[in-house]
Protein backbone atom coordinates (compact mmCIF):
# COMPACT_ATOMS: atom_id res chain seq x y z
CA UNK A 1 0.00 0.00 0.00
CA UNK A 2 2.88 2.34 0.86
CA UNK A 3 4.43 1.71 -2.56
CA UNK A 4 1.12 2.51 -4.25
CA UNK A 5 0.80 5.81 -2.33
CA UNK A 6 4.37 6.79 -3.23
CA UNK A 7 3.70 5.99 -6.90
CA UNK A 8 0.53 8.08 -6.87
CA UNK A 9 2.38 11.01 -5.30
CA UNK A 10 5.20 10.78 -7.84
CA UNK A 11 2.76 10.77 -10.77
CA UNK A 12 0.60 13.68 -9.61
CA UNK A 13 0.04 16.23 -12.39
CA UNK A 14 -0.91 19.89 -12.54
CA UNK A 15 -4.38 18.70 -13.61
CA UNK A 16 -4.72 16.74 -10.34
CA UNK A 17 -3.68 19.77 -8.31
CA UNK A 18 -6.02 22.08 -10.22
CA UNK A 19 -9.00 19.76 -9.83
CA UNK A 20 -8.54 19.31 -6.08
CA UNK A 21 -7.77 22.99 -5.45
CA UNK A 22 -10.68 24.12 -7.61
CA UNK A 23 -8.58 26.29 -9.90
CA UNK A 24 -7.42 26.23 -13.51
CA UNK A 25 -4.24 24.49 -14.68
CA UNK A 26 -2.87 27.87 -15.76
CA UNK A 27 -3.24 29.08 -12.16
CA UNK A 28 -1.17 26.10 -10.99
CA UNK A 29 1.48 26.87 -13.60
CA UNK A 30 1.62 30.52 -12.57
CA UNK A 31 2.02 29.52 -8.94
CA UNK A 32 5.26 27.72 -9.74
CA UNK A 33 6.58 30.44 -12.04
CA UNK A 34 8.80 33.01 -10.25
CA UNK A 35 7.36 36.51 -10.48
CA UNK A 36 3.98 35.40 -11.86
CA UNK A 37 0.88 37.08 -10.42
CA UNK A 38 -1.29 34.83 -8.20
CA UNK A 39 -3.62 35.94 -5.41
CA UNK A 40 -2.12 35.07 -2.00
CA UNK A 41 -5.12 32.95 -0.93
CA UNK A 42 -5.10 31.04 -4.22
CA UNK A 43 -1.36 30.48 -4.00
CA UNK A 44 -1.67 29.14 -0.44
CA UNK A 45 -4.47 26.72 -1.47
CA UNK A 46 -2.52 25.46 -4.51
CA UNK A 47 0.71 24.96 -2.55
CA UNK A 48 -1.15 23.07 0.19
CA UNK A 49 -2.71 20.71 -2.34
CA UNK A 50 0.59 20.31 -4.20
CA UNK A 51 2.22 19.33 -0.90
CA UNK A 52 -0.48 16.76 -0.17
CA UNK A 53 -0.16 15.20 -3.61
CA UNK A 54 3.63 15.49 -3.78
CA UNK A 55 3.37 17.46 -7.01
CA UNK A 56 6.46 19.07 -8.54
CA UNK A 57 6.39 20.81 -11.94
CA UNK A 58 8.26 19.00 -14.70
CA UNK A 59 11.22 21.21 -15.67
CA UNK A 60 11.60 19.60 -19.09
CA UNK A 61 7.91 20.06 -19.89
CA UNK A 62 8.13 23.71 -18.83
CA UNK A 63 11.13 24.20 -21.10
CA UNK A 64 9.18 22.79 -24.05
CA UNK A 65 6.28 25.14 -23.35
CA UNK A 66 8.30 28.30 -22.70
CA UNK A 67 11.12 27.42 -25.13
CA UNK A 68 13.61 28.36 -22.43
CA UNK A 69 16.11 26.18 -20.60
CA UNK A 70 16.09 28.33 -17.43
CA UNK A 71 19.87 27.99 -17.51
CA UNK A 72 22.47 30.74 -17.74
CA UNK A 73 26.08 30.01 -18.67
CA UNK A 74 28.67 31.68 -16.44
CA UNK A 75 32.22 31.67 -17.80
CA UNK A 76 34.95 32.59 -15.33
CA UNK A 77 38.71 32.54 -15.83
CA UNK A 78 41.22 31.66 -13.13
CA UNK A 79 39.24 30.56 -10.08
CA UNK A 80 42.52 30.59 -8.10
CA UNK A 81 42.00 34.36 -8.02
CA UNK A 82 39.93 34.67 -4.83
CA UNK A 83 37.87 37.47 -6.34
CA UNK A 84 36.06 35.24 -8.82
CA UNK A 85 34.64 32.72 -6.31
CA UNK A 86 33.02 35.73 -4.62
CA UNK A 87 31.57 36.84 -7.96
CA UNK A 88 30.33 33.32 -8.72
CA UNK A 89 28.67 33.02 -5.31
CA UNK A 90 26.83 36.33 -5.79
CA UNK A 91 25.67 35.47 -9.31
CA UNK A 92 24.61 31.92 -8.39
CA UNK A 93 22.60 32.99 -5.34
CA UNK A 94 20.82 35.77 -7.20
CA UNK A 95 19.95 33.59 -10.21
CA UNK A 96 18.80 30.70 -7.97
CA UNK A 97 16.43 33.10 -6.23
CA UNK A 98 14.86 33.62 -9.66
CA UNK A 99 14.66 29.84 -10.24
CA UNK A 100 17.40 29.99 -12.88
CA UNK A 101 20.21 27.42 -12.85
CA UNK A 102 23.87 28.30 -13.40
CA UNK A 103 25.96 26.30 -15.85
CA UNK A 104 29.55 27.05 -14.80
CA UNK A 105 32.53 26.98 -17.15
CA UNK A 106 35.84 27.60 -15.36
CA UNK A 107 38.89 28.42 -17.48
CA UNK A 108 42.53 28.00 -16.53
CA UNK A 109 43.39 31.00 -18.71
CA UNK A 110 41.30 33.47 -20.68
CA UNK A 111 42.64 32.12 -23.96
CA UNK A 112 40.92 28.77 -23.24
CA UNK A 113 37.46 30.22 -23.93
CA UNK A 114 37.20 28.61 -27.39
CA UNK A 115 37.05 25.19 -25.78
CA UNK A 116 33.82 25.93 -23.90
CA UNK A 117 31.79 27.74 -26.56
CA UNK A 118 30.64 24.52 -28.24
CA UNK A 119 29.36 23.27 -24.89
CA UNK A 120 27.47 26.51 -24.31
CA UNK A 121 25.70 26.15 -27.66
CA UNK A 122 24.93 22.49 -26.94
CA UNK A 123 23.07 23.26 -23.71
CA UNK A 124 20.92 25.93 -25.37
CA UNK A 125 21.26 28.34 -22.47
CA UNK A 126 18.99 31.37 -22.25
CA UNK A 127 21.96 33.72 -21.91
CA UNK A 128 25.54 34.05 -20.67
CA UNK A 129 27.61 36.13 -18.27
CA UNK A 130 31.25 35.95 -19.30
CA UNK A 131 34.22 37.08 -17.20
CA UNK A 132 36.79 36.27 -19.87
CA UNK A 133 38.14 38.00 -22.94
CA UNK A 134 36.18 37.25 -26.12
CA UNK A 135 37.45 37.94 -29.61
CA UNK A 136 35.33 39.82 -32.13
CA UNK A 137 34.54 36.52 -33.86
CA UNK A 138 33.45 34.91 -30.60
CA UNK A 139 31.22 37.87 -29.74
CA UNK A 140 29.58 37.58 -33.14
CA UNK A 141 28.81 33.91 -32.49
CA UNK A 142 26.61 34.94 -29.57
CA UNK A 143 24.80 37.44 -31.79
CA UNK A 144 24.33 34.95 -34.65
CA UNK A 145 22.99 32.28 -32.28
CA UNK A 146 20.80 34.89 -30.55
CA UNK A 147 22.20 34.11 -27.09
CA UNK A 148 22.03 37.26 -24.94
CA UNK A 149 25.41 38.11 -23.46
CA UNK A 150 26.76 40.35 -20.69
CA UNK A 151 30.50 40.72 -20.20
CA UNK A 152 31.74 40.99 -16.63
CA UNK A 153 34.78 43.24 -16.15
CA UNK A 154 35.45 43.05 -19.87
CA UNK A 155 34.32 45.09 -22.87
CA UNK A 156 33.61 44.28 -26.49
CA UNK A 157 36.54 46.11 -27.99
CA UNK A 158 35.33 46.02 -31.61
CA UNK A 159 31.87 44.47 -31.27
CA UNK A 160 29.40 46.47 -29.11
CA UNK A 161 28.04 44.31 -26.29
CA UNK A 162 26.46 44.83 -22.87
CA UNK A 163 29.04 44.91 -20.09
CA UNK A 164 29.53 45.56 -16.38
CA UNK A 165 32.97 46.92 -15.49
CA UNK A 166 35.01 48.05 -12.54
CA UNK A 167 37.02 51.25 -12.96
CA UNK A 168 40.45 49.60 -12.66
CA UNK A 169 42.14 52.66 -14.13
CA UNK A 170 40.73 54.94 -11.45
CA UNK A 171 41.68 52.47 -8.74
CA UNK A 172 45.26 52.18 -9.99
CA UNK A 173 45.60 55.94 -10.07
CA UNK A 174 44.41 56.22 -6.46
CA UNK A 175 46.97 53.68 -5.26
CA UNK A 176 49.85 55.24 -7.20
CA UNK A 177 48.94 58.76 -6.06
CA UNK A 178 49.01 57.67 -2.43
CA UNK A 179 52.37 55.91 -2.81
CA UNK A 180 53.93 58.87 -4.61
CA UNK A 181 52.62 61.30 -1.96
CA UNK A 182 54.34 59.12 0.67
CA UNK A 183 57.65 59.77 -1.18
CA UNK A 184 58.34 56.27 -2.48
CA UNK A 185 60.88 56.37 -5.33
CA UNK A 186 61.64 52.78 -6.38
CA UNK A 187 58.58 50.93 -7.67
CA UNK A 188 57.84 47.40 -8.80
CA UNK A 189 54.72 45.86 -10.34
CA UNK A 190 53.69 42.20 -10.07
CA UNK A 191 51.34 41.71 -13.03
CA UNK A 192 49.11 38.77 -13.91
CA UNK A 193 49.17 36.68 -17.11
CA UNK A 194 49.37 38.69 -20.32
CA UNK A 195 46.03 37.32 -21.59
CA UNK A 196 44.16 38.79 -18.60
CA UNK A 197 42.19 41.83 -19.76
CA UNK A 198 41.62 43.18 -16.24
CA UNK A 199 45.18 42.55 -15.09
CA UNK A 200 46.65 44.32 -18.09
CA UNK A 201 44.30 47.27 -17.66
CA UNK A 202 45.54 47.71 -14.08
CA UNK A 203 49.19 47.38 -15.07
CA UNK A 204 48.83 49.93 -17.88
CA UNK A 205 47.08 52.42 -15.61
CA UNK A 206 49.64 52.04 -12.80
CA UNK A 207 52.58 52.27 -15.22
CA UNK A 208 51.18 55.33 -16.98
CA UNK A 209 50.50 57.08 -13.67
CA UNK A 210 54.00 56.33 -12.36
CA UNK A 211 55.57 57.58 -15.58
CA UNK A 212 53.56 60.80 -15.33
CA UNK A 213 55.40 61.38 -12.04
CA UNK A 214 58.79 60.56 -13.58
CA UNK A 215 59.12 56.95 -12.31
CA UNK A 216 59.84 53.84 -14.41
CA UNK A 217 58.59 50.74 -12.54
CA UNK A 218 60.16 47.29 -12.73
CA UNK A 219 57.70 44.64 -14.01
CA UNK A 220 57.41 40.89 -13.35
CA UNK A 221 54.51 38.48 -13.83
CA UNK A 222 52.62 35.97 -11.71
CA UNK A 223 49.50 33.82 -12.01
CA UNK A 224 47.21 35.77 -9.65
CA UNK A 225 48.09 33.29 -6.89
CA UNK A 226 50.03 33.37 -3.61
CA UNK A 227 53.11 31.74 -5.16
CA UNK A 228 53.11 34.38 -7.90
CA UNK A 229 53.42 37.13 -5.30
CA UNK A 230 56.26 35.31 -3.55
CA UNK A 231 58.22 34.68 -6.76
CA UNK A 232 57.45 38.15 -8.05
CA UNK A 233 58.91 39.87 -5.02
CA UNK A 234 62.06 37.72 -5.14
CA UNK A 235 62.56 38.73 -8.78
CA UNK A 236 61.96 42.40 -8.05
CA UNK A 237 64.45 42.40 -5.18
CA UNK A 238 67.12 41.00 -7.50
CA UNK A 239 66.28 43.42 -10.30
CA UNK A 240 66.31 46.44 -7.98
CA UNK A 241 69.46 45.46 -6.09
CA UNK A 242 67.26 45.47 -2.97
CA UNK A 243 66.35 49.17 -3.43
CA UNK A 244 62.66 48.40 -3.89
CA UNK A 245 60.36 50.66 -1.84
CA UNK A 246 56.83 49.96 -3.13
CA UNK A 247 55.15 47.05 -4.92
CA UNK A 248 51.85 47.25 -6.80
CA UNK A 249 50.25 43.81 -7.21
CA UNK A 250 47.53 43.14 -9.78
CA UNK A 251 45.40 41.35 -7.16
CA UNK A 252 45.24 40.83 -3.40
CA UNK A 253 46.39 37.21 -3.32
CA UNK A 254 49.70 38.10 -4.97
CA UNK A 255 50.00 41.02 -2.54
CA UNK A 256 49.64 38.59 0.37
CA UNK A 257 52.33 36.35 -1.14
CA UNK A 258 54.63 39.34 -1.57
CA UNK A 259 54.06 40.50 2.03
CA UNK A 260 54.94 37.07 3.46
CA UNK A 261 57.99 36.84 1.21
CA UNK A 262 59.22 40.29 2.32
CA UNK A 263 58.79 39.46 5.99
CA UNK A 264 60.07 35.88 6.06
CA UNK A 265 62.52 35.56 3.16
CA UNK A 266 64.13 39.02 3.37
CA UNK A 267 63.31 40.13 6.93
CA UNK A 268 61.87 43.36 5.50
CA UNK A 269 59.40 45.29 7.64
CA UNK A 270 56.08 45.99 5.90
CA UNK A 271 55.18 48.84 5.52
CA UNK A 272 58.10 50.62 7.25
CA UNK A 273 60.68 49.47 4.71
CA UNK A 274 58.46 48.21 1.88
CA UNK A 275 54.90 49.15 0.91
CA UNK A 276 52.71 46.53 -0.82
CA UNK A 277 49.29 47.23 -2.37
CA UNK A 278 46.77 45.02 -4.15
CA UNK A 279 43.40 45.05 -5.92
CA UNK A 280 39.87 43.66 -5.34
CA UNK A 281 39.33 43.73 -1.57
CA UNK A 282 38.86 39.96 -1.09
CA UNK A 283 38.24 38.54 2.39
CA UNK A 284 41.78 37.34 3.25
CA UNK A 285 43.17 40.78 2.41
CA UNK A 286 41.40 42.12 5.50
CA UNK A 287 42.91 39.55 7.90
CA UNK A 288 44.82 41.09 10.78
CA UNK A 289 48.11 39.55 9.64
CA UNK A 290 47.94 41.38 6.30
CA UNK A 291 45.40 44.24 6.19
CA UNK A 292 46.30 44.84 2.57
CA UNK A 293 45.97 48.36 1.23
CA UNK A 294 43.74 47.72 -1.76
CA UNK A 295 40.84 48.91 -3.91
CA UNK A 296 37.62 47.02 -3.29
CA UNK A 297 35.26 46.17 -6.12
CA UNK A 298 31.52 46.45 -5.35
CA UNK A 299 30.89 42.76 -6.11
CA UNK A 300 27.24 42.65 -5.04
CA UNK A 301 26.23 45.70 -7.05
CA UNK A 302 28.15 44.54 -10.11
CA UNK A 303 26.68 41.01 -9.96
CA UNK A 304 23.16 42.37 -9.58
CA UNK A 305 23.68 44.74 -12.50
CA UNK A 306 25.02 41.94 -14.72
CA UNK A 307 22.01 39.73 -13.93
CA UNK A 308 19.47 42.50 -14.46
CA UNK A 309 21.04 43.46 -17.78
CA UNK A 310 21.03 39.84 -18.93
CA UNK A 311 17.43 39.14 -17.92
CA UNK A 312 16.33 42.33 -19.66
CA UNK A 313 17.99 41.12 -22.85
CA UNK A 314 16.47 37.66 -22.56
CA UNK A 315 13.04 39.31 -22.44
CA UNK A 316 13.89 42.00 -25.00
CA UNK A 317 16.67 40.85 -27.38
CA UNK A 318 16.42 44.16 -29.30
CA UNK A 319 17.81 46.24 -26.41
CA UNK A 320 20.94 48.15 -27.45
CA UNK A 321 24.36 47.45 -25.85
CA UNK A 322 25.22 49.43 -22.74
CA UNK A 323 28.17 49.63 -20.39
CA UNK A 324 27.87 50.19 -16.65
CA UNK A 325 31.02 51.36 -14.90
CA UNK A 326 31.45 51.00 -11.13
CA UNK A 327 33.97 52.87 -9.03
CA UNK A 328 35.98 51.15 -6.30
CA UNK A 329 36.65 52.00 -2.67
CA UNK A 330 40.21 52.66 -1.54
CA UNK A 331 40.88 50.65 1.64
CA UNK A 332 43.99 51.96 3.38
CA UNK A 333 45.51 49.07 5.33
CA UNK A 334 48.68 48.39 7.27
CA UNK A 335 50.60 46.99 4.26
CA UNK A 336 51.53 50.36 2.74
CA UNK A 337 52.41 53.93 3.58
CA UNK A 338 50.15 56.32 1.69
CA UNK A 339 50.38 60.09 1.56
CA UNK A 340 47.38 62.41 1.99
CA UNK A 341 44.72 62.20 -0.70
Amino acid sequence: MAKKDASARASATSYDVARRAGVSQSAVSRCFRPGASVAPATRARIMAVAGELGYQPNAIAQQLITRRSNMVAVVISNLTNLYYPEVLAEISQRLSARDIRVLLFALQTESDVDAVLDQIWRYRVDGAIVAARLSTGQLRQFAVRQVPLVLYNRIGEEEPVASVCFDSTGGARQLVAGLVEARHCHFGIIAGPEDSYVGEERVRAATDELRSHGFEPLLVRGQFDYAGGDRGLRQLMLMSDSKLEAVICANDLMAIGAIDCARHAFSIAVPERLSVVGFDGVGPATWASYQVTTVRQPVRRMAEAAIEMLLERIERPDLPPERRLFGGQLLPGSSARLGPA
